[in-house]
């Protein structure tokens, strides 16, 4: 290699150095990006510091604007790692570096901790960004018009302390010791009960009520021109309003219990809030949820839907009139045998049947017995053959028949109840299922067939009275 290019590579790395040196410039590093948009970027060029807390952070790269006939601007910073990361609440706010004019810089606030980190590039939007009022600017803001209006203030102001004015005020002197000490008691309630945490939450809530403030402009100057129409409205009735004065001097005297009861019953308030938060926050989910019933419930009172129901059940609501009256007879007759069925046919079918001759029989009752007669009577029933279902059956001439059961005294004893179809079943008596016992009497038996005399000694369970009945039974069949 010749001298002279060495010499032409040595100039070039140590001019290198020199620019990277001096403007500490890194070409490998990677630094954050953020961009936000400001009404009024004047005075803040390329190379303005960031700072963060008063401690610099970064450098402002390039300032672009957004039209030709607008103000507003977009400014790109670079941000280094001391200053990250930054929230999505994040404020930039261009200040002076000195009082009288001067220099400008970006004043950052990195936001706070619960909100969401932002990515590199993002974009602060112009609600989150303010430029500073300079000395000029506030001297700009005394125009002619506002000067006038500082001069009707001051003259208003005067008329006021004019013509025993002051003199009120003086005497209204002894009464601020209250109002300090209701003060003091007030600002010390906007402390909340989390020193902590509720001041942070106060702030935040302003910053998000002046921030909406702050994007809409013009609802801010229509509130400001309300205002004041409603003071001139005010002013104009001067009057009345202090007629009015001492109305107000009465209600605040009245007012004060009425404070200190609604004070007491704060914290009754405070708890009644606290359980019903939870039920505040599914309301919103409760209320979306019943947004579609609420739908179909519209759609269903529609005239084609619920009122044209309404007028086909108007012409059938006389027939249905109708129709409930003359079931009252057999609603009545229904009633009448629900009520005799539950007094008097089930309690009968849950009666015992006593059997003194066959005390083993007895205790079974008239719905047990019932039921076994289906059974003998399916017994009965055998397939003889392949053609058909025949019953046996055994057939005993009347003049044979044998009466062995209910056995009745010769006096008559007891009889069964008389039947009464003019009295209401659930009022009528039972029948009565007890019959005496005993031997049998020769009235009770009619005839005694020969075929009785071979069956009645090997009868099952047969022992005491039952077999001295049947020892009788089979000797007279042998008289006979």
């Amino acid at each position: 290699m010749s001298a002279f290019r060495a010499g032409v590579i040595a100039i070039v790395v140590i001019g290198v150095l020199s620019w990277f040196g001096f403007t500490k410039a890194n070409p490998f590093a990677d630094p954050f990006e953020l961009r936000a948009t400001f009404d009024d970027a004047a005075s803040i060029k390329a190379g303005s510091p960031v700072r963060i807390a008063g401690v610099e952070v970064g450098k402002v790269t390039r300032v672009e604007p957004i039209a030709a006939d607008d103000g507003r601007a977009v400014v790109t910073m670079e941000i280094g790692d001391e200053g990250l990361p930054l929230r999505a609440d994040a404020r930039a706010k261009i200040r002076s570096r000195i009082f009288l004019e001067g220099n400008k810089f970006v004043d950052l606030q990195a936001g706070s901790p619960s909100a969401a980190a932002i990515e590199d590039g993002h974009t602060l939007p112009l609600g989150q960004t303010a430029s500073s009022v300079s000395f000029s600017d506030l001297l700009t803001a005394l125009q002619s018009d506002t000067r006038e209006d500082l001069q009707t203030f001051l003259a208003e102001y005067s008329k006021g302390l004019a013509a025993g004015g002051a003199k009120g005020f003086n005497e209204s002197i002894p009464y601020w010791e209250p109002a300090y000490r209701n003060s003091a008691l007030a600002n010390d309630a906007t402390l909340g009960v989390d020193p902590d945490h509720d001041i942070q939450r106060l702030l935040a809530g302003q910053q998000r009520t002046f921030a909406a403030l702050s994007r809409d402009e013009r609802a801010l100057q229509e509130l400001v021109t309300d205002f004041n129409a409603t003071a001139a409205a005010l002013a104009r009735q001067d009057e009345a309003l202090a007629a009015s004065l001492p109305a107000l001097r009465d209600t605040l005297r009245a007012g004060g219990p009425a404070l200190r009861s609604l004070n007491s019953a704060l914290p009754s308030l405070r708890a009644f809030s606290r359980e019903a938060l939870p039920g505040v926050r599914s309301s919103n989910a409760t209320l979306a949820a019943s947004i579609p019933f609420i739908s179909q419930l519209r759609a269903l009172v529609r005239p084609s839907e619920l009122q044209g129901a309404a007028r086909e059940l108007r012409a059938a609501i006389p027939a249905l009139t109708r129709l409930n009256v003359r079931s009252v007879p057999l609603l009545r007759e229904g009633r009448a045998l629900s009520r005799c069925t539950n007094r008097v046919l089930a309690p009968f079918m849950h009666t015992p049947i006593p059997d003194p001759d066959f005390p083993g029989n007895s205790g079974h009752t008239a719905l047990e017995q019932i039921q076994r007669s289906f059974v003998g009577l399916a017994g009965e029933s055998r397939q003889v053959d392949a053609n058909s279902s025949l019953f046996h059956t055994q057939a005993v001439p009347p003049s044979e028949l044998v009466t062995v059961r209910p056995l009745r005294p010769p006096d008559g004893g007891v009889t069964p109840p008389s039947h009464r179809p003019d009295v209401p079943c659930e009022t009528q008596e039972s029948p009565d299922l007890n019959a005496p016992g005993g031997l049998l009497s020769d009235a009770a038996v009619t005839a005694l067939p020969p075929q009785v005399e071979e069956l009645l000694p090997d009868l099952p369970g047969v022992d005491g009275a039952a077999r001295r009945q049947l020892t009788a039974l089979r000797r007279e069949a042998r008289r006979r």
